[in-house]
């Protein structure tokens, strides 16, 4: 009698489990695509709309001029036309920067030397470089350098735009800098790699706040 009364007191306990999940009613907003990772939905992602540029001023007191990773092993024409063609724009707004008395400062991938930096965009005298992965600040005295000046802008070029632009812009903006990304200043081995940098600075909450691209010739001194 007691292995009946136990046996059915198992059975209305797996009754009062499993009917409740089959005729759980279906999530209306479960639908077939929600299942799909983005690889199947990659082909079917529109491209968000350009980004907007703005014009801006800055005030050279407190403002500094980084110059990233713009290295001959990685900034030529094989490698890095795009980043080549960037060049002459860069030096250009160099000259100008340094004659308005911006801070410069640069930085070198791990494997770089001053040296290697490109002919025409080279450090004068005692302007620093730094040396890091993809973000400047990590492991090096960059945040150091600019708060000793007294500096509270950035003004990023360099390349690659998904590296040490990305990820130096975000580094900034989260240590309370203000951010300004000249386009025309940054460049990557792919369009995409370019085009997917300046959404994401303009659309994160890492940076989107604190960050304004534009170009270098809407700077204003």
């Amino acid at each position: 009698m007691k292995n009946i009364i136990g046996k059915r007191n198992v059975l209305i306990l797996m009754i009062g489990i499993v009917l409740p999940t089959v005729f759980l009613p279906c999530n209306p907003l479960a639908t077939a695509g929600d299942e799909e990772t983005i690889l199947e939905a990659w082909d079917t992602i529109e491209v968000p709309p350009p980004v907007a540029l703005k014009a801006i001023k800055i005030e050279p007191a407190t403002s500094a001029f980084l110059m990233l990773d713009i290295e001959q092993r990685i900034c030529n024409a094989e490698m890095g036309p795009r980043c080549v063609a960037s060049v002459p724009r860069i030096n250009q707004f160099l000259a100008k920067a340094r004659a308005k008395g911006l801070a410069v400062v640069y930085s070198l991938t791990s494997r770089g030397t001053p040296e290697t930096i490109l002919p025409g965009v080279r450090p004068f005298g005692t302007e620093p470089v730094v040396k890091s992965s993809v973000d400047k600040f990590y492991s090096t005295d960059l945040e150091k350098i600019l708060r000793e000046k007294g500096l509270t802008t950035v003004i990023i070029a360099g390349t690659t735009a998904e590296g040490a632009v990305l990820h130096t812009a975000t580094g900034a903006a989260m240590r309370g800098f203000s951010v300004i990304v000249p386009i025309d200043g940054m460049s990557a081995g792919t369009l995409y790699a370019e085009q997917y940098t300046a959404w994401h600075l303009m659309n994160t909450p890492g940076s989107r706040r604190r960050t304004t691209l534009t170009r270098f010739d809407m700077i204003e001194f």
